[in-house]
């Protein structure tokens, strides 16, 4: 059958219209989220971007939502926030996704609304995963873990290595880092979560890390990228001491929205795709119409829908 005779087959993809930000508060405004949520939705066409942050909100997350282009923002947090968007207001107007992280009660409030509005996923404590050989830098690797162990004492720092002596090194550095951290207390807590593991090599690393399908995890390799194959789950991969985690927090893209909690098995990180939507199309010729109606007939009374193989049997 030709091309003009079996008809149109496409796709439309269409921005989402109207698309909430949630920003946490708290100690650590975390305004570089607002930057990597809102400006891969307005990349994406949104019409509409929804600034939500607890008040008082902090002057950098006001910075951030201007330099970014947000169209609105509303001093507003917690579970109420997630159900303001979701719902409506008389002043605020309901979205049809809502991104970004926050704390157990915007979790518990996200899962609640899931089907009302789209979501980007359902955020945990953040999570590093490190696998090294000898070659890695012991005072670097520390400074790594202790980057992610700062942000909660539920955050998870770990690392994997073959190398029981890089380890020792790595754990005396850690003490000695943690000295004068402005945030050492909550980072001695995450450590305890997370740990140094020996492996028995680096094959055996890689099982572990795609097991636990960490949100970043990181190659501290002499020559990470032949290892790059083996990776089956992790919201990002950093390759390399010369792409740490932390330069991802802020600077590399396109977000540092990703998937936490295992949930790296089955999504990736917040992208330009996560604000677009795709919508199948199908204008079939009259002769493709008469060859594919059969075959659909003898399908719908397979299932006994006998009303959808009359409306195919009529165009046969």
């Amino acid at each position: 059958m030709r091309a003009e005779e079996a008809g149109v087959l496409g796709q439309l993809v269409r921005p989402l219209s109207r698309v909430g930000v949630y920003v946490p508060g708290g100690s650590a405004p975390l305004l570089s989220s607002l930057l990597m949520a809102v400006v891969p939705a307005k990349v994406a066409g949104v019409a509409e971007v929804i600034v939500a942050s607890p008040p008082k909100v902090h002057p950098g997350v006001l910075a951030a939502a201007w330099v970014a282009g947000a169209d609105r923002l509303f001093a507003m947090g917690g579970a109420q926030a997630i159900g303001a968007l979701a719902y409506g207001t008389g002043r605020i107007p309901r979205v049809d996704k809502i991104v970004g992280p926050g704390n157990a009660y915007v979790v518990a409030a996200k899962r609640l609304v899931y089907g009302v509005v789209g979501l980007d996923g359902l955020a945990g404590p953040t999570e590093t995963m490190i696998v090294a050989d000898g070659s890695a830098s012991p005072r670097l690797l520390a400074a790594d873990l202790l980057a992610q162990a700062e942000h909660g004492p539920d955050s998870e720092p770990w690392l994997l290595s073959p190398e029981q002596a890089l380890l020792e090194r790595v754990e005396a550095e850690l003490y000695r880092q943690l000295s004068d951290l402005p945030r050492a207390e909550t980072a001695r807590r995450a450590l305890e979560r997370g740990g140094l593991v020996l492996t028995r090599d680096l094959e055996e690393a890689f099982e572990l890390a795609n097991l636990y399908a960490p949100e970043h995890l990181c190659l501290a390799l002499a020559d990470p990228l032949p290892w790059l194959g083996k990776v089956q789950n992790a919201g990002g991969v950093f390759l390399g001491e010369g792409s740490p985690e932390a330069l991802g927090d802020y600077i590399a893209g396109p977000s540092h929205v990703m998937p936490t909690s295992g949930t790296a098995r089955f999504q990736g990180g917040l992208s330009v795709r996560d604000f677009l939507k795709v919508i199948p199309v199908i204008g079939l010729g009259e002769k493709a119409v008469r060859e594919l109606s059969a075959k659909g007939a003898v399908l719908a009374r397979a299932e006994g829908l006998e009303g959808h193989a009359r409306s195919l049997d009529l165009r046969r």
